[in-house]
């Protein structure tokens, strides 16, 4: 009996259940009543698609490496504390429909904070997606040509947050200007947007390369956001350097 409801679960794909009940079988030594029975191989299957669930947003995220909040160092010198790291953890943000504006120079940590962020949000199982800024504009350019703009557009705004990561690094022209401009435009004030930058928000206009829609982007993006302005010294460098030494 036992043999064939390991079967029907195999079958019905209970994948968690099945496991569970397979080990239960095995050591034999550990007793259940019926409903302790019950709610272990449902806590177990519900373990095991949560699981498989966090798993497929954080392919689906397209993240460029792993990193967790956890690994974030706090720090007065980086200009970033323990409260911080613990507000950006709960991700409260993103029911709140806020956004968070990263800068700093390069190797501080900004990329890392932001997929820290990313990969916290879809354990917690809200959909991300994660975009080096000038790759994004590539793709969307590559979309109008085949005709699937307006549906990458709308996936992107879906999401429950999106990374913009390395904003800055090339001033805007006119099509990546709209294309920018849309995607704020769609999210604001129903979606969450992280944006990552060398540059100061203050030189974020010279970047966008014309005023009014300048304004019209900041306007929606800076008046409800978190910031986060990194200080101090290349992260990377410090660890090359510490490698180094311990050598």
């Amino acid at each position: 009996m036992n043999q064939a409801t390991l079967e029907k679960m195999k079958h019905l794909k209970l994948h968690g259940m099945h496991r569970a009940f397979s080990t239960t079988m095995e050591t034999g030594s550990v007793s259940y009543t019926n409903d302790e029975l019950i709610a272990y191989l449902i806590e177990s299957e519900y373990d095991d698609r949560e699981s498989i669930k966090v798993e497929r947003l954080i392919i689906t995220a397209k993240f460029r490496y792993r990193a967790f909040i956890e690994e974030i160092t706090a720090s007065s010198s980086r200009n970033i504390d323990k409260n911080t790291i613990g507000r950006l953890s709960s991700c409260d943000f993103i029911s709140q429909k806020q956004n968070i504006l990263i800068t700093g120079s390069t190797g501080v940590g900004k990329s890392f904070i932001a997929t820290a962020i990313g990969y916290k949000a879809c354990t917690m199982g809200y959909k991300v997606m994660y975009f080096s800024i000038n790759k994004l504009f590539s793709k969307l350019k590559m979309a109008k040509a085949d005709g699937s703009y307006f549906k990458e557009i709308d996936r992107i705004e879906k999401q429950d947050l999106i990374i913009l990561d390395d904003f800055g690094l090339q001033s805007l022209d006119n099509l990546k200007r709209q294309d920018f401009m849309e995607i704020i435009e769609d999210r604001h004030g129903k979606r969450s947007t992280i944006i990552a930058s060398q540059l100061p928000v203050s030189a974020w206009h010279e970047v966008i390369a014309e005023q009014t829609i300048a304004d019209a982007i900041l306007d929606r993006m800076v008046h409800n956001s978190l910031r986060i302005d990194l200080t101090g010294e290349s992260m990377r460098r410090k660890k090359a350097d510490q490698k180094i030494s311990s050598e």
